[in-house]
């Protein structure tokens, strides 16, 4: 599958078993932040590519290593970022100082999904500086890793920064334990996609307590039926090069990355209307048959949900 605007696409091997929930301690790495900012304050704001990559990156943590090795980041490319683009790393520092919120909230979220889904991995979670691209990956050994200075930028997502960086966490958390996200799947259609999507949303806002695409619903309110029935009649398109998954920022008439947006209230259908919601919960995780899903959900182009 595709990477969205913010998280590049995943490529997971196979899921370990669960720890019991009341073991949960899900590991949440922050320190490589403070590393880099130690080696950017020393050198006046402009750090070597040697610095960077003797003092920063080899010293880092193992989810800085692994995120460093699968999205090529180096002490020569962290430079060429902060020279082309300093305001990135000057204006992280308003997120840095949230961050031991972010980490209180993510442990709670996380050891809620353990509980709603007793299925769930927990990889650690890693904070790091990065080259202003990609936000961030994710694998099942090495967990969540994120570009503390990306996310920070991404305002539009949500102006909260503690709520975008727990909700956005917490979305790709889920990726990591879905089976249809484990792997890129150019064929998937508009509504394999956005259920996948749209269900990390859900159980992102489910264990945390907001999408991390808030923006989405402000900007289609009133214009829900509508929306949705064009969605329908896409619905089996293919989502790459659609109009409704991975396709930027968009317009305010018509945002990008409205599947996201739709597979989300399709979830949140299927998980109201369920009288058991361990299992209905389980099977917006591991959906396997969106068709199926979507029959026994009960959503309708502009279904009230609050």
């Amino acid at each position: 599958m595709k990477p969205c605007v913010v998280i590049s696409a995943f490529a997971f091997c196979c899921l370990a078993a669960a720890a019991p929930p009341t073991a949960v301690r899900p590991e949440i790495v922050t320190e490589d932040v403070g590393r880099f900012y130690a080696v950017y304050d020393a050198a006046g704001g402009k750090p070597s590519a040697e610095q960077l990559q003797n003092d920063y990156l080899d010293k880092g943590s193992d989810g800085l290593d692994e995120f460093a090795k699968v999205r090529r980041i180096t002490g020569e490319s962290i430079a060429a970022a902060i020279a082309k683009r300093p305001e990135f790393y000057v204006e992280a520092r308003r997120c840095a100082v949230v961050m031991p919120n972010v980490k209180a909230r993510l442990t709670a979220a996380l050891t809620r999904l353990g509980e709603l889904y007793p299925q769930a991995i927990f990889p650690p979670v890693t904070l790091a500086i990065g080259r202003t691209k990609p936000v961030g990956t994710a694998n099942a050994t090495a967990g969540v890793m994120i570009g503390l200075e990306a996310l920070c930028a991404l305002d539009f997502l949500n102006p909260d920064i503690e709520d975008r960086f727990v909700s956005i966490i917490a979305h790709e958390y889920v990726h990591v334990q879905q089976p249809a996200a484990q792997v890129e799947d150019a064929d998937a259609t508009v509504l394999e996609a956005s259920l996948i999507e749209g269900g990390a949303e859900f159980v992102a806002d489910l264990i945390g307590g907001s999408v991390g695409y808030s923006h989405l619903a402000a900007a289609t309110k009133g214009r829900e039926k509508a929306l949705e029935t064009e969605f329908v009649a896409e619905q089996d398109e293919a989502a790459m090069g659609s109009d409704w998954l991975y396709n930027g920022m968009g317009t305010p008439e018509r945002p990008g990355d409205l599947g996201y947006w739709v597979g989300y209230r399709i979830a949140k259908a299927h998980y109201v209307n369920a009288e058991d919601k361990t299992a209905a919960l389980k099977e917006i995780i591991e959906v396997r048959d969106a068709k199926a899903l979507l029959a026994r959900s009960g959503w309708y182009p502009g279904v009230p949900l609050d």
